[in-house]
Protein backbone atom coordinates (compact mmCIF):
# COMPACT_ATOMS: atom_id res chain seq x y z
CA UNK A 1 0.00 0.00 0.00
CA UNK A 2 1.32 3.54 -1.29
CA UNK A 3 0.13 6.63 0.57
CA UNK A 4 -3.57 8.30 0.06
CA UNK A 5 -4.30 11.17 0.24
CA UNK A 6 -8.07 13.12 0.80
CA UNK A 7 -9.28 16.26 0.98
CA UNK A 8 -12.19 17.42 3.36
CA UNK A 9 -13.62 20.62 4.06
CA UNK A 10 -15.59 22.38 6.61
CA UNK A 11 -16.72 26.04 7.36
CA UNK A 12 -13.27 27.95 5.98
CA UNK A 13 -11.30 24.92 6.71
CA UNK A 14 -9.24 22.75 3.95
CA UNK A 15 -7.72 19.48 5.54
CA UNK A 16 -5.48 17.24 3.11
CA UNK A 17 -5.07 13.42 4.48
CA UNK A 18 -2.26 11.52 3.52
CA UNK A 19 -2.95 8.06 5.20
CA UNK A 20 0.01 5.53 5.13
CA UNK A 21 0.68 1.77 6.72
CA UNK A 22 1.70 2.15 10.29
CA UNK A 23 1.38 2.34 14.09
CA UNK A 24 -1.54 5.28 14.79
CA UNK A 25 0.70 8.36 14.52
CA UNK A 26 -1.22 11.56 14.08
CA UNK A 27 0.28 14.21 12.71
CA UNK A 28 -1.33 17.76 11.73
CA UNK A 29 0.84 20.61 10.97
CA UNK A 30 3.77 18.74 11.96
CA UNK A 31 2.95 18.77 15.56
CA UNK A 32 1.57 15.78 17.35
CA UNK A 33 -2.50 15.42 17.99
CA UNK A 34 -2.13 16.15 21.32
CA UNK A 35 -0.12 18.90 20.81
CA UNK A 36 -2.57 20.64 18.40
CA UNK A 37 -5.82 19.86 19.75
CA UNK A 38 -5.33 20.10 23.61
CA UNK A 39 -9.48 19.90 24.09
CA UNK A 40 -9.91 16.34 24.44
CA UNK A 41 -13.45 16.57 22.94
CA UNK A 42 -12.49 18.23 19.72
CA UNK A 43 -9.36 15.00 19.81
CA UNK A 44 -12.25 12.77 20.02
CA UNK A 45 -13.52 14.33 16.74
CA UNK A 46 -10.64 13.75 14.91
CA UNK A 47 -10.09 9.83 15.33
CA UNK A 48 -14.22 9.13 15.38
CA UNK A 49 -13.56 7.45 12.08
CA UNK A 50 -10.63 4.78 13.13
CA UNK A 51 -12.55 3.97 15.68
CA UNK A 52 -15.59 3.56 14.03
CA UNK A 53 -13.88 1.12 11.28
CA UNK A 54 -11.57 -0.15 14.00
CA UNK A 55 -8.39 0.57 12.20
CA UNK A 56 -6.82 2.87 14.82
CA UNK A 57 -3.21 0.89 14.68
CA UNK A 58 -2.85 0.04 11.37
CA UNK A 59 -2.41 3.85 9.91
CA UNK A 60 0.08 6.72 10.16
CA UNK A 61 -1.61 9.98 8.60
CA UNK A 62 -0.24 13.42 8.18
CA UNK A 63 -2.68 16.14 7.59
CA UNK A 64 -2.73 19.62 6.76
CA UNK A 65 -4.54 22.10 8.04
CA UNK A 66 -5.41 25.97 7.13
CA UNK A 67 -8.14 28.18 7.73
CA UNK A 68 -11.21 28.43 10.33
CA UNK A 69 -11.06 27.93 13.75
CA UNK A 70 -10.19 24.70 15.47
CA UNK A 71 -13.93 23.09 15.49
CA UNK A 72 -13.92 23.47 11.45
CA UNK A 73 -10.92 21.93 11.24
CA UNK A 74 -11.32 19.13 13.53
CA UNK A 75 -14.42 18.66 11.53
CA UNK A 76 -12.69 19.07 7.87
CA UNK A 77 -10.05 16.41 9.26
CA UNK A 78 -12.71 13.89 10.17
CA UNK A 79 -14.33 14.37 6.84
CA UNK A 80 -10.39 13.88 4.62
CA UNK A 81 -9.84 10.83 7.12
CA UNK A 82 -13.01 8.90 5.84
CA UNK A 83 -12.81 9.94 2.57
CA UNK A 84 -9.26 8.37 2.76
CA UNK A 85 -10.31 5.47 4.45
CA UNK A 86 -13.14 4.35 2.07
CA UNK A 87 -10.24 4.81 -0.77
CA UNK A 88 -8.65 1.87 1.14
CA UNK A 89 -11.56 -0.27 1.45
CA UNK A 90 -15.12 0.45 0.16
CA UNK A 91 -16.81 -1.99 2.62
CA UNK A 92 -15.89 1.41 5.46
CA UNK A 93 -18.30 3.51 3.53
CA UNK A 94 -21.65 2.02 5.13
CA UNK A 95 -20.81 2.76 8.66
CA UNK A 96 -19.06 5.94 7.74
CA UNK A 97 -22.22 7.44 6.04
CA UNK A 98 -24.56 6.35 8.88
CA UNK A 99 -22.49 8.73 11.18
CA UNK A 100 -22.34 11.52 8.43
CA UNK A 101 -19.08 11.38 8.01
CA UNK A 102 -18.94 11.30 4.33
CA UNK A 103 -21.38 14.21 3.58
CA UNK A 104 -19.81 17.86 3.48
CA UNK A 105 -21.68 19.93 5.87
CA UNK A 106 -22.28 23.49 3.99
CA UNK A 107 -23.01 25.57 6.50
CA UNK A 108 -20.86 29.07 6.41
CA UNK A 109 -21.34 31.92 8.29
CA UNK A 110 -24.07 34.43 6.78
CA UNK A 111 -22.24 37.66 5.46
CA UNK A 112 -23.12 40.90 7.02
CA UNK A 113 -25.49 43.37 5.24
CA UNK A 114 -25.02 47.08 4.25
CA UNK A 115 -27.47 49.42 6.92
CA UNK A 116 -27.16 46.27 9.49
CA UNK A 117 -24.80 45.51 12.68
CA UNK A 118 -24.81 42.34 11.83
CA UNK A 119 -26.18 39.86 9.50
CA UNK A 120 -30.01 40.11 10.30
CA UNK A 121 -29.98 42.21 13.24
CA UNK A 122 -31.27 45.67 12.89
CA UNK A 123 -30.80 49.00 15.12
CA UNK A 124 -33.26 49.30 17.54
CA UNK A 125 -36.72 50.94 16.11
CA UNK A 126 -38.05 53.91 17.81
CA UNK A 127 -41.58 54.85 16.22
CA UNK A 128 -41.43 58.76 18.51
Amino acid sequence: MEMINATGRRKASIARIYLTKGDGKVTINGKVLEEYFPVSHIRNKVVEPLQVVEVSDLYNIKINVKGGGFKGQAEAIRMGISRALVKLNEEFKPPLKAKKFMTRDARVVERKKYGKPKARKSFQFSKR
